[in-house]
């Protein structure tokens, strides 16, 4: 009986070339790395949580509701800039580098390490912002509860889903924005960390 020969799977071949590339060029986990990234976390949304939840309620309701927004923004701007760095043009940088354009070697470092700086941006500051927009979300709800005397329930749910769609709408429409735009926002970046190296 003839047996057809199978055609080789599309998978198997992604696997092997994998590990002929892993063959090349075998990356270590970066223990220390990843134990700065779980105790910078740590420290940051200890201090942030501990300000909002001291600062939030003795607050009138709107000032609250703004230092919410601001927490929303800084964690889709990080989100913004963190995939920015994995998306942009090296080549670009080591050009204006060449040229001593200001913050140009800043970004070539950031692009060397872009999956640190990723990391870092993404989910250190951006879920910490994240995590800290929900607690002030609770302390909002709690302050319209106390003021207007609203069913606690629905107004928990419903400041919840808000600050959770503005989070991911905004997240969304910047991820497309840091994709098209990533090489202005990395060289932007760099140039305003460049100022505080000297």
């Amino acid at each position: 009986m003839y047996l057809k020969k199978e055609r080789p799977n599309e998978l198997d071949n992604l696997v092997k070339q994998n590990r002929k590339k892993e063959k090349v060029k075998k990356e270590q986990v970066n223990k220390k790395w990843i134990f700065t990234v779980i105790i910078t976390a740590f420290l940051l949304s200890f201090s942030l949580s501990f300000l909002s939840e001291i600062t939030i309620p003795n607050f009138p309701l709107w000032v609250g509701i703004i230092i919410t927004l601001l927490f929303i923004f800084l964690g889709i701007l990080f989100d913004i800039i963190g995939v920015a760095v994995t998306t942009a043009e090296e080549a670009v940088f080591h050009s204006m580098n060449s040229r001593k354009v200001k913050g140009a070697n800043i970004a070539v470092k950031f692009k060397k390490n872009a999956d640190k700086v990723s990391s870092f941006c993404c989910d250190v500051i951006g879920d910490v912002c994240g995590i800290i927009s929900g607690a002030s979300a609770t302390a909002i709800s709690l302050g319209l509860i106390n003021s207007f005397h609203w069913n606690p329930l629905l107004v928990s749910i419903v400041v919840a889903s808000i600050v959770a769609s503005i989070t991911i709408g905004g997240k969304a429409l910047g991820k497309s924005f840091a994709i098209n735009k990533s090489d202005i926002i990395l060289y932007e970046f760099a140039k305003f960390i460049s100022n505080f190296y000297k």
